[in-house]
């Protein structure tokens, strides 16, 4: 006799915000490798300018004391400080802080915080491109490095923390609808600043 089969596990946050965003996600990706950052530093470093566009204007959030009190250790995965250095690296200037990113609820805020940290498991991919220019951890590509402890781990970490918040459902819309549009805001700066 066959036991009955066991329910599916109801989805975590963050694999709904995967579901919710996977076409948004998918565009960012196939216009991010249509712009061709790696073919040479000069496309290169339009890319350290995308990239500090969008983690400088994520600053705010992961100052923020309250999003540090909901998610602890927020503050720290930053990359923003490693793009600055990636710049400077290259012998680019560094532009001020961009903007802080505008919400129209405090729940988009895990929404955006959600691309920025998922972003850090593709980064790998662009990590080992990077080091065909003769780029690296120490030097032009620390903002692509992994975490010392590992993308894998540090990812889990993070979605442990954003899945066990517990959020109305109207929260959970305005979660999706920040992750909306932090790829948006990504794919309108790589057009602005590629051309």
């Amino acid at each position: 006799m066959n036991a009955p089969a066991s329910p599916a596990p109801e989805p975590g946050r963050c694999q709904r915000l995967k579901a919710a965003s996977r076409r948004e996600h998918d565009s960012v990706d196939t216009l991010v490798l249509g712009v061709r950052p790696f073919e040479s530093r000069e496309r290169y470093a339009l890319f350290l300018q995308v990239q500090h566009r969008f983690h400088g204007s994520l600053q705010a959030l992961y100052g923020d004391v309250q999003l540090n009190r909901t998610l602890p250790g927020l503050a720290a995965l930053s990359r923003f400080e490693a793009v600055q250095a990636d710049l400077r690296d290259l012998g680019l200037p560094v532009p001020g802080v961009p903007a802080p990113v505008q919400l129209s609820a405090p729940a988009e805020a895990l929404g955006w915080l959600y691309c920025s940290e998922g972003s850090n498991l593709g980064a790998a991919f662009l990590f080992r491109q990077t080091q065909q220019l003769g780029l690296g951890a120490q030097r032009g590509a620390r903002h692509l490095a992994p975490h010392p402890d590992g993308r894998a781990l540090q990812w889990r970490q993070f979605v442990g923390l954003i899945d066990a918040l517990v959020l109305s459902e109207e929260q959970e819309r305005q979660a999706v609808d920040g992750a909306l549009a932090a790829f948006e805001f990504y794919r309108s700066s790589v057009r602005d600043i590629f051309g």
